[in-house]
């Protein structure tokens, strides 16, 4: 776990277990074979631009994200199987259960913080 995410603008917490994709196993599994993501976790890859959701079992949401943190655009309940989901101009990207945006408040123009 890397931290804590938070809604940079109003201090809000948003999702109390973050996790880093920070390995090449990790980047790759990311939350293959789950058959639930809880509500408060979500998957952290830096330096990433797009994910694939081959082999999901639950759809995702996934936000793309600029180097500032800054939300470019959200793809909302992505469905399984997907060969590619991304986002030019993305730095960063985070996957959460689906519907968890929207719930969260994450939209584009949200600054997130890790913390």
């Amino acid at each position: 776990m890397i931290g804590e995410l938070y809604d940079a603008r109003t201090g809000r917490l948003l999702l109390a277990r973050l996790v880093g994709a920070d390995t090449l196993a990790a980047r790759t599994i990311g939350f293959l074979g789950r058959t639930n993501i809880d509500g408060d976790e979500a998957m952290w890859f830096e330096r990433c631009s797009g994910v694939h959701t081959l082999g999901m079992r639950v759809p995702i949401d996934v936000v793309f994200l600029d180097r500032d943190g800054v939300v470019l655009d959200v793809a909302a309940a992505v469905k399984p199987w997907r060969f590619w989901v991304g986002r030019s101009g993305a730095s960063t990207v985070l996957e959460l259960a689906a519907g968890n945006a929207r719930r969260q408040g994450i939209t584009a123009a949200t600054k997130l913080e890790v913390r």
